[in-house]
């Protein structure tokens, strides 16, 4: 597999999102998916990263991201990078890609100066919450665009060099 950084608005990237919001909208029995406003400059950086994994037909399979946050009313704290975007596709899971892309977020995510990761995920995504609780996140507080809803679950995890 070969990870790349790449544009959130690149071709494949918007493959990619298409794929996972149409997941979301199964998993969650909604016409919604993931209605978080993101826009591309969130992505550059040093202020955020979008990667795409491709297969070795040069296949785009997975996807991760991180984005700065600071301190606001939507509960996030000064120096957090919000993990979005973390996807694979059905054919490719059990790879161990989610866990790369993670690995390598994180790292760039410290790299750029931010001190912790934050992310959320909801109750119909165990798999997601079995990578981050394994990955040593631990449950936080609710931030973040669906921090009302009754299924989402937040979690958080320091980063140290």
């Amino acid at each position: 597999m070969n990870i790349q950084i790449c544009a959130y608005d690149h071709p494949d990237a918007v493959k990619l999102e298409a794929q996972v919001q149409q997941e979301y909208m199964l998993r969650y029995d909604d016409g919604e998916g993931d209605s978080t406003p993101l826009d591309p400059s969130m992505f550059e950086p040093p202020r955020g990263i979008y990667l795409i994994a491709y297969d070795d037909r040069h296949r785009p399979v997975a996807t991760g991201a991180w984005r700065s946050q600071e301190e606001n009313g939507e509960g996030y704290a000064a120096g957090d990078a919000e993990i979005k975007r973390m996807y694979v596709i059905p054919d490719c899971r059990g790879l161990g890609l989610a866990r790369r892309i993670l690995a390598l977020l994180e790292a760039d995510a410290l790299a750029a100066g931010r001190t912790r990761m934050v992310l959320e995920t909801g109750t119909q995504q165990p798999e997601a919450i079995a990578l981050y609780t394994s990955s040593d996140y631990l449950p936080t507080p609710k931030f973040g665009h669906f921090r009302e809803y009754e299924d989402s679950r937040c979690f958080a995890k320091p980063l140290t060099p």
